[in-house]
């Protein structure tokens, strides 16, 4: 059967032909736009910066979209081929009212997307969000006459102003003093361009993989363990201190060691608050889904850890509402509110390389410190019905859990978690399982297995 459109707080998502059309995303510019102008009413034109990951239909959409916004009177700023954080921190920077990034993030060549920023450059919140779907779903917009439709212009500046925001909160001197070896994978996506300019700037002698922001990924882009092995491979034939992994909108990092070991996205949240948390002392913010290492970290350096639904605007909000130091989400997005209120692979590449070079330690051993949990992460095709039937079923299994229900539902149990909750963006069930032992872990998973099976 042929897969919906989904459009839900985290914007628009689909496969381009099957049922994301040009005049699908004309029709959601033309939404934003109205919500825009409803939202800044008696002040002079906004404007609305849009940038793109490197998809061949990105092009097509970032048209289609900024048809939409300037027939409603709306200026766009064309930021090209740019990082989602690039959007986030030029929607800020040119005191923009929203920003469009055209990503479908780790899905694979044919999807696309349309994700909305307001002016602070986070996506909207909720109420927002299903006020700009109505205007979207009852075509309540009215295009503006000739004279008042908004007008398109190009900016270069997104790379530049990214890089030296990141430099900013790292000791570059001292990291380029080291001379790290790094293996970058950009998966032929939008963050090729601006790391090799970080890396460069920090010092690394780099060996790049997949970096021409073609959109024709060399490997599934998602930058999970059964994706990397050949960065892994490249790791450590080429002797490498660290390997880097983006994903095509490059707001996610994973890792991999000096030996050529993938030790995951998690580790990049948890490196990250270490370096911050040695530096400054103060609050994190994280989603239900990620690591108890930050938790660990947290509590050895007198700190805390606030936990948030999952999704980026949910942790950065929290941040800024709290003054958090650093934040994320166990995917591998990093957010640090002195560059963007954004999750960023470049923020996280330059605080590990400051970690390595503050403690002179490799990337195994710092892992092996901060380890000892066991994780595992699985994705079934589903519907929100299968999943609250199996979410009821488990919450009868794991009765005697501490159980949270604002994101799906998370088990919290003396040995370990679970998290069951249905994706924004895809038509999916995700499942994370993290305990102290692979025993526990595995015992846990078969629970679950039961019960999904006996429902789907």
């Amino acid at each position: 059967m042929p897969q919906e459109l989904i459009i839900s707080i985290s914007g628009m998502r689909g496969l381009i032909g099957q049922n994301l059309f040009p005049q699908t995303a004309a029709a959601y510019g033309c939404a934003f736009g109205t919500f825009l102008k409803q939202r800044y009413a008696g002040s002079s034109k906004p404007s609305v910066a849009v940038g793109r990951d490197s998809r061949p239909s990105g092009q097509m959409l970032f048209s289609a979209v900024a048809a939409g916004l300037t027939a409603v009177g709306i200026d766009v700023v064309d930021l090209g081929i740019c990082s989602t954080p690039g959007v986030g921190i030029m929607v800020r920077h040119l005191k923009c009212a929203g920003g469009v990034v055209i990503t479908a993030s780790h899905n694979p060549t044919p999807y696309n997307g349309i994700k909305l920023l307001l002016d602070n450059g986070i996506s909207p919140p909720r109420e927002m969000a299903e006020q700009i779907i109505r205007l979207y779903r009852d075509r309540q917009f009215v295009p503006t006459d000739a004279l008042g439709c908004g007008n398109v212009r190009a900016s270069d500046q997104t790379h530049q102003v990214h890089l030296e925001k990141v430099l900013a909160i790292v000791k570059k001197d001292m990291i380029a003093s080291k001379r790290f070896k790094v293996v970058l994978d950009s998966v032929n996506g939008a963050g090729g361009t601006v790391s090799r300019m970080l890396l460069e700037a920090l010092g690394c002698r780099v060996v790049y993989m997949n970096a021409d922001p073609t959109g024709l990924f060399a490997h599934t882009p998602e930058p999970t363990a059964e994706n990397l092995t050949t960065l892994c491979q490249k790791a450590a034939e080429t002797g490498a201190d660290i390997g880097f992994a983006q994903d095509p909108d490059a707001d996610r990092l994973a890792i991999v060691d000096e030996n050529g070991t993938y030790i995951g996205e998690e580790f990049t949240l948890a490196f990250a608050a270490k370096h911050v948390f040695s530096q400054i002392k103060g609050t994190a913010a994280a989603n239900l889904s990620t690591s108890r290492m930050i938790d660990d970290i947290a509590a050895q350096a007198g700190c805390r850890v606030i936990r948030t639904s999952v999704g980026e605007a949910n942790v950065a909000n929290a941040m800024m509402q709290n003054q958090c130091v650093i934040g994320g989400e166990g995917n591998g997005g990093i957010i640090d509110l002195r560059v963007s209120p954004v999750r960023d692979s470049l923020v996280g590449m330059a605080m590990v390389l400051q970690l390595m070079a503050d403690t002179g330690k490799t990337v195994s051993q710092l892992a092996a410190q901060m380890g000892g949990y066991c994780m595992y992460k699985a994705k079934y095709p589903t519907d929100k019905a299968c999943a609250e039937a199996i979410i009821e079923k488990a919450k009868a299994v794991f009765a005697d859990s501490a159980i949270n229900t604002s994101d799906g539902c998370r088990f919290d149990l003396p040995d370990g978690w679970i998290h069951i909750r249905t994706s924004n963006t895809e038509p999916i069930m995700r499942i994370i399982i993290e305990t102290k032992n692979p025993e526990t872990r595995d015992n846990y998973l078969e629970k679950i297995e039961t019960i999904r099976k006996s429902i789907v």
